[in-house]
């Protein structure tokens, strides 16, 4: 999915208790796998390589944040900078699902939006799934394509 960064809210607020936490060292990147794994279910090794390396190799490239509630990260996001393009792009938004439909995901949408905006970028891609794609349809976000993985058995 895309979005015009001009068309979009930059404004939405977290829920009463929950509060934004920026991550900027390899601490928080494993609470970010943390929720991505509570959110997703599968492991997070490669995730947790690839942020790392980002972050030790091109940390103007990758943002990612915590919504915290309490001493509990609730939904953890990710957003890289491509440099050289009008395109920052959308990941994670990985939410613990006692927590989904209070306007968490929306609020990190709109909190990336900003920072997307800040930076120059004119657009923003999202490679969602389902559950994220109505979220980013209300916000004015339009479906271009669709994702497929095809999982191979090893032999």
């Amino acid at each position: 999915m895309v979005a015009s960064v001009a068309e979009l809210p930059m404004e939405s607020p977290l829920p009463d208790g929950v509060r934004l936490e920026p991550v900027v060292d390899a601490a928080g990147i494993d609470r970010v796998v943390a929720v991505h794994e509570a959110a997703f279910a599968p492991p997070g090794d490669k995730l947790r390589h690839r942020l790392l390396e980002q972050l030790a190799q091109s940390p103007d490239t990758v943002l990612a944040a915590l919504a915290v509630a309490g001493d509990l990260d609730v939904c953890a996001v990710r957003m890289e900078l491509n440099t050289g393009t009008a395109f920052a792009s959308l990941w994670g938004g990985g939410t613990r699902p006692e927590w989904r439909g209070r306007g968490i995901y929306r609020a990190l949408v709109a909190y990336r939006a900003r920072i997307a905006r800040d930076h120059g970028y004119a657009y923003l891609h999202a490679d969602c799934s389902p559950d994220s794609r109505p979220i980013l349809a209300r916000l004015g976000f339009a479906r271009l394509s669709t994702t497929s993985f095809h999982l191979v058995a090893a032999r």
